[in-house]
């Protein structure tokens, strides 16, 4: 799994609305079903947080949920920290560097956005899966979204076209996001997410979001 570091962590915001469609549509209807979900005290933990920024729009929306920020960059970790000092949230947020370790937290709902598709189906996808299991409460819910192995043969040109076109990344972009997914990315089947999160104990999973390539599921942790 790869970390980001250095121009990388930096640059990450602006870059990665250029790659996935749909992206700021995905992280409000996410928004919107926690607010429906989950309780005025709730805690969230964030896996993959990045630089905070999704943590920074729901700790916007609800005054009184608190966050745990979790990545395995040192870098992004050190942009959120100062994002979530800057406006005030600093207090609502703990951070952890690292991969989580069983039961540290016990947190209300947890979100993994655009981060599976980084690790390897050698059993690592199904550790990562375990990991948040074992810090979410009984029935606590998740919400995953993650670049899926293609429904057709013609999706993946189609999202690299729309991505050039339409969200307006470079030639230059377009052709490292083509190597990315020969050789960082490793996408699975709706069906295998299926059975690797029955597998550390979460329910048949209802899909919610779905673009070009990239879908989005909940789920809960059954007791």
């Amino acid at each position: 799994m790869p970390t980001f570091t250095g121009e990388e962590a930096l640059n990450y915001d602006q870059r990665i609305g250029k790659l996935v469609p749909g992206y700021a549509l995905l992280h409000q209807i996410t928004a919107a079903q926690l607010r429906v979900m989950l309780g005025q005290d709730a805690t969230i933990l964030v896996v993959g947080a990045g630089t905070g920024r999704e943590i920074v729009e729901l700790a916007e929306q609800n005054q009184g949920w608190h966050f745990i920020a979790q990545d395995v960059s040192a870098d992004m970790l050190d942009i959120a920290d100062q994002n979530f000092t800057n406006l005030g949230i600093r207090d609502r947020v703990t951070i952890h560097h690292g991969k989580l370790t069983d039961n540290a937290f016990q947190a209300d709902a947890a979100l993994c956005l655009l981060v599976m598709h980084f690790v390897q189906d050698n059993g690592d996808k199904n550790d990562l899966l375990m990991q948040i299991s074992h810090n979410l409460k009984p029935e606590g819910r998740l919400f995953l979204a993650d670049l899926m192995l293609p429904g057709t043969n013609f999706e993946r040109e189609a999202q690299f076209q729309f991505c050039h076109n339409v969200l307006g990344l470079t030639d230059q972009g377009v052709e490292k996001m083509r190597r990315n997914f020969v050789e960082e990315f490793y996408p699975i089947s709706l069906e295998s997410l299926t059975s690797l999160l029955e597998k550390a104990g979460f329910s048949t999973p209802i899909v919610y979001f779905k673009a070009l390539g990239f879908s989005a599921i909940n789920t809960y942790k059954r007791n």
